[in-house]
């Protein structure tokens, strides 16, 4: 028995062995194929994440300046306004605020002006 077990050995890994071998490279290639594809997919998914990411950081950051724009406008008028009133409690204010204003009178009204 042990010399048909022998032989039986020696014909396995004569002509066998080959078609193992072969089966044991097929599956290697394919488990690296099936992890090329998933880092390539990962690979993939971080580009696009970062696109994304960027595209959102620049909207973010324009719509930032249009903010900071409108609050430098806004500012700007209120100090003009803050000056416009202070000088309204100056000497003679009144009469600077009412020379400031755009008065429009018809033809037809008679414009009377107390002193």
């Amino acid at each position: 028995m042990s010399k048909s077990f022998y032989k039986n050995s020696i014909f396995y890994k004569k002509y066998l062995g080959s078609v193992f071998i072969k089966r044991q490279q097929k599956q290697d290639n394919f488990v690296s194929l099936i992890f090329l594809i998933i880092k390539i997919s990962f690979s993939l998914l971080a580009i696009i994440s970062l696109i994304k990411l960027g595209y959102s950081s620049k909207v973010r950051l324009t719509r930032l300046r249009e903010i900071e724009d409108s609050f430098l406008y806004e500012k700007y008028r209120f100090n003009v306004l803050t000056d416009k009133f202070d000088d309204l409690f100056s000497s003679e204010g009144e009469q600077r605020f009412m020379k400031d204003q755009d008065q429009i009178i018809s033809r037809d009204i008679i414009r009377v002006i107390w002193r």
